[in-house]
């Protein structure tokens, strides 16, 4: 069992940064794979990024690919998304995810967090 806890969502300018956390419980944090997806109001779910359980390999939609980086301390029982030159198509709330390989298909994640808000103005 794997217990995530988003935070760091928050408004900000377009053009503007956020970096969001995910804080995992349990000691199997890191025989996991992480991903990092988003919902806008009346939108479905949507992947943004993934990352394999030692960090070694990273995979991006095309919409964020240059302006999120997907990273995570294992020691710390952590993953991050550092979001540059955010726009306001970028609103959602964000969402962090477990799974045993990094999917972008929602579907094929075990755990979630309860998510946390990013609105970016214009």
């Amino acid at each position: 069992q794997v217990q995530l806890v988003e935070s760091g969502g928050g408004l900000v300018q377009a053009g503007g940064s956020l970096r969001l956390s995910c804080a995992a419980s349990g000691r199997t944090f890191s025989s996991y794979a992480m991903g990092w997806f988003r919902q806008a109001p009346g939108e479905e779910r949507k992947w943004v990024a993934a990352i394999n359980w030692n960090g070694g390999s990273t995979f991006y939609a095309d919409s964020v690919k240059g302006r999120f980086t997907i990273s995570r301390d294992n020691a710390k029982n952590t993953v991050y998304l550092q979001m540059n030159s955010l726009k306001p198509e970028d609103t959602a709330v964000y969402f962090c995810a477990a799974s045993q390989m990094p999917y972008s298909n929602p579907t094929r994640y075990d755990y979630w967090g309860q998510g946390t808000q990013v609105t970016v103005s214009s």
